[in-house]
């Protein structure tokens, strides 16, 4: 079995920053692509921003400049740095990992129990 515990969400006013951390843990050959993804009341789940196991990086469009995705592979860690942070950016922010459980097994998806952060105005 896998867990992903994210951690550091809360509450800030806005212009602040907060960073996001997604440990993953238990039985874990590999780690492929992780990523973080957000759901604010009445809306979709969408993509924050996604890296691969090598280091690239991706990110929705509109977060571009002010959020920095990054993980430590040793640690089985990714991270999310959000700066300059709206009243929009107001969700329950997902971790999700690709993960190799054994040799010669598949990928699964995996998916953290969320962080709520908040920005008041």
């Amino acid at each position: 079995q896998v867990q992903l515990v994210e951690s550091g969400g809360g509450l800030v006013q806005a212009g602040g920053s907060l960073r996001l951390s997604c440990a993953a843990s238990g039985s874990i050959f590999s780690i492929g692509a992780m990523g973080w993804y957000r759901q604010a009341p009445g809306k979709q789940r969408e993509l924050v921003a996604h890296i691969t196991s090598g280091g690239r990086t991706n990110y929705a469009d509109s977060l571009k400049g002010r959020f920095t995705i990054s993980r430590d592979n040793a640690k089985n860690t990714v991270y999310l740095q959000m700066n300059s942070l709206k009243p929009e950016d107001t969700a329950v922010y997902y971790c999700n990992a690709l993960v190799v459980v054994r040799w010669g097994s598949g990928a699964y998806d995996y998916w953290g129990q969320g962080t709520q952060v908040t920005v008041s105005s």
